[in-house]
C-alpha cells in the first residue's frame, strides 16, 4: 500500500503538494481537487450559453437578417472553426501557463462578442461575431486538462466524461432556456429583431461571472498554482512537440472525435432548424426537441467514460480502443436511421438512439486521451479536441450546400462514422497499455 507522500511523487506531473484523487465522489465539495472539478464543469457548462446561445433563435435571425440557406451554413462553420485554432493554442497554454489563468483569460475575452454580437445587421457582421464567439469552444480543452490533473490515472477516464459530460449538458440547456429568455423580452413589448440581440446580454454576464468563480476558486494542480509550486520535476522532462504529432494513435482520436464530437456541436447548431423546416413545429418546440439531444449529457458522456474505465483495468488501452470502435459504429448506424425519418416520432427516437452512443463515445476518447502521452497531456487534448471541431466545421460545408438536404448531410455523416470505426478498430492503442495498466494497479492496491 503506497502513503499519501508516495503517491503524492508518483501521481504528481509537477512534483510536491497535494495529490491527485483516487476516487470520484460528485457530491463532495470540499478539497481543492473536487472544488476544481466542480468549477470546471460548471464553466465548460456556462460556456455552451456563449458558444451555442445563437442556434435556437436561429429560425428567427435568418428571417431579421435575411439570410439565405447557404450564408446560415457559413455561419455554422464560423461557430466551430475559430475553435479549431484556439483548442490548438489552449492546451499548450495548459501545460505552461497553467488551466487557471488559461481558462479566465478566455472567457473574459470570448464575453467581448458574446455582447457585442447583437449590434450585427448584416450578414457579414453576424458572421464576423459567430467566428470570434467560436473561440469559447477551446473551454473544453481546459476542462479535460484540469480533470486528468486532479484525478488518478484509475479514475480520470470517468472524471474526465462526467465534468465533459455535465458541461456539454450546457448545450441542450442553452437550447431549451434561450428561445423561453427570447419569448420573455418579447412579451415585454420588444420586437423580434430586437429580443434575440438582447437575449445575448445573458451568457455574456454568464461568462464574466464564471471568470471571476474560476480565478477566485481553483487552483492550476493539487500541488498549487504554478507559480507556487516547485517545477523542477516536470521540467526535468520537456514537452516533445514532435513526439506527439508522429503518434498516429492522436491522430487516429482526432478522426474520431471529428464524428461524435464534431457532430454533437453540428446537431446543436442545426436541430432547431431541421425540426422547424421538415416537421413544421415552432421554434420552441423545436429548442425543446434540440434541447432532449443536449440533456442526454447528463448521464451519457459519463456511462462512456466509465465503462472505458473498467475496461482499461483489464485490457489496457487496447480495450478501451475497441469499445471506442463500438459506440462510434452504433452512432453511424443511428445518424443513418435519423436521416430516414419521416415522421416526428421516429427522429425522436432514432435522435435518441444516435445521441446516446455519440456521448459515449465522447468519453470514452478522452478515457484514451490523456494516456497517450503523459508529458504532452494539454498538446495531446489539444489535438483531438481540435479535431472535434474540424468534423464540426466539414459537416457545415454539407449542410450548406444547396444540393444537398438535412437529411442528405446527416445520412452521409452516418457512413462516415461507420469508417472511422473500422480505422479505430484497427489502430493499436497497446503502444503503452502495459506502462498503463501498471499504474492502474498500484493505484488499486
Amino acid at each position: 500500500m503506497k502513503t499519501s507522500n508516495e503517491n503524492n511523487r508518483s501521481n504528481s506531473p509537477l512534483g510536491g503538494g497535494g495529490s491527485p484523487l483516487t476516487s470520484l465522489n460528485v457530491l463532495n465539495f470540499s478539497g481543492v481537487q473536487m472544488r476544481t472539478f466542480h468549477i470546471t464543469w460548471f464553466t465548460f457548462f456556462m460556456c455552451f450559453f456563449g458558444w451555442f446561445g445563437l442556434a435556437p433563435l436561429m429560425p428567427t435571425i435568418r428571417e431579421d437578417l435575411g439570410l439565405t440557406k447557404a450564408q446560415v451554413g457559413n455561419t455554422l462553420i464560423a461557430a466551430v472553426s475559430a475553435t479549431i485554432i484556439a483548442r490548438l493554442l489552449i492546451g499548450r497554454l495548459c501545460d505552461t501557463w497553467g488551466p487557471r489563468k488559461t481558462y479566465t483569460a478566455l472567457l473574459i475575452f470570448s464575453a467581448i462578442p458574446v455582447y457585442l454580437v447583437g449590434l450585427s445587421h448584416s450578414y457579414e457582421t453576424f458572421l464576423l461575431f459567430r467566428l470570434a464567439i467560436g473561440v469559447i469552444g477551446a473551454s473544453f480543452v481546459i476542462t479535460q486538462y484540469h480533470t486528468s490533473v486532479m484525478f488518478a490515472p484509475n479514475i480520470k477516464g470517468t472524471a474526465n466524461a462526467v465534468a465533459g459530460g455535465w458541461g456539454n449538458l450546457g448545450g441542450g440547456i442553452t437550447n431549451m432556456l434561450m428561445p423561453v429568455i427570447f419569448a420573455g423580452i418579447v412579451g415585454l413589448g420588444y420586437t423580434k429583431g430586437e429580443a434575440w440581440r438582447l437575449a445575448m446580454i445573458v451568457p455574456g454576464t454568464l461568462l464574466l461571472i464564471s471568470a471571476f468563480l474560476y480565478y477566485k476558486f481553483t487552483k492550476d494542480t493539487p500541488a498549487g498554482n504554478y507559480e507556487d509550486i516547485n517545477r523542477e520535476v516536470a521540467k526535468k522532462e520537456k514537452p516533445n512537440t514532435m513526439e506527439v504529432v508522429k503518434d498516429w494513435r492522436v491522430w487516429a482520436l482526432a478522426f474520431s472525435y471529428s464524428i461524435c464530437f464534431g457532430m454533437e456541436i453540428t446537431f446543436d447548431n442545426v436541430a432547431a432548424l431541421h425540426f422547424v423546416d421538415n416537421f413544421g413545429v415552432d421554434q420552441k418546440l423545436a429548442g425543446l426537441l434540440a434541447g432532449l439531444f443536449g440533456f442526454m449529457n447528463i448521464f451519457a458522456r459519463a456511462l462512456g467514460g466509465i465503462w472505458a474505465d473498467k475496461i482499461g483495468k483489464k485490457n489496457g488501452l487496447s480495450g478501451k480502443g475497441k469499445l471506442l470502435a463500438v459506440l462510434i459504429a452504433i452512432e453511424g448506424i443511428g445518424l443513418i436511421l435519423f436521416a430516414g425519418s419521416t415522421s416526428l416520432p421516429l427522429a425522436i427516437a432514432s435522435m435518441v438512439l444516435f445521441a446516446l452512443f455519440l456521448k459515449m463515445a465522447n468519453g470514452a476518447t478522452y478515457a484514451l486521451t490523456p494516456f497517450i502521452n503523459a508529458q504532452n497531456v494539454g498538446l495531446v487534448a489539444g489535438i483531438v479536441g481540435a479535431g472535434g471541431n474540424i468534423g464540426g466545421m466539414l459537416m457545415g460545408f454539407l449542410f450548406k450546400s444547396e444540393n444537398l438536404t438535412y437529411a442528405d448531410a446527416f445520412g452521409y455523416i452516418g457512413y462516415a462514422a461507420i469508417v472511422a470505426a473500422f480505422l479505430i478498430l484497427i489502430t493499436k492503442f497497446s503502444k503503452e497499455a502495459k506502462a498503463a495498466k501498471t499504474i492502474l494497479e498500484e493505484e488499486l492496491v
